[in-house]
């Protein structure tokens, strides 16, 4: 794979992957954020499934959706899973909830990336977020 190169011939470094944090609850999603921007990743938040709808129409590049299951408006966590499965299937997603949902309905995204019990460590998010960036550069070589 040749890498870019700007007009001297110089590498360009790839720029940072991006993960769009979707969480209700404003001062979880600041620290999720801030870890995740802290640990070189570039980051888009949204405060409901719907909000981070929009921005993925919106055409936003997004390499991994990280989400709360637990949420306001059209749809919860689950529900963004499985938009994003059907509209934007190279896309993975992390999800995470303090809250117990069936084994079946976890069964069913579990492909899509780890489920995360509330209250998660962030370097244990950021360590799932390379696992699966690294699955996705596999994937592409």
């Amino acid at each position: 794979m040749n890498a870019a190169r700007n007009t001297a011939g110089e590498p360009v470094p790839a720029p940072p992957p991006t993960i769009l944090v979707v969480e209700e609850d404003v001062l979880v999603r600041n620290l999720a954020a801030a870890y995740l921007r802290d640990g070189g990743f570039e980051v888009i938040e949204a405060n409901s499934a719907d909000e981070a709808i929009r921005a993925l129409q919106a055409e936003v590049l997004v390499d991994i959706v990280f989400s709360d299951i637990e949420m306001p408006g059209s749809m919860d966590g689950f529900g963004l899973a499985q938009w994003v499965r059907r509209e934007r299937p190279w896309l993975k997603v992390i999800l995470t909830s303090g809250a117990v949902r069936t084994a079946k309905e976890a069964r069913g995204l579990r492909e899509q990336g780890p489920i995360l019990a509330k209250p998660y460590d962030h370097a244990e998010l950021e360590r799932h977020i390379r696992s699966l960036l690294a699955l996705i550069v596999l994937k592409a070589e």
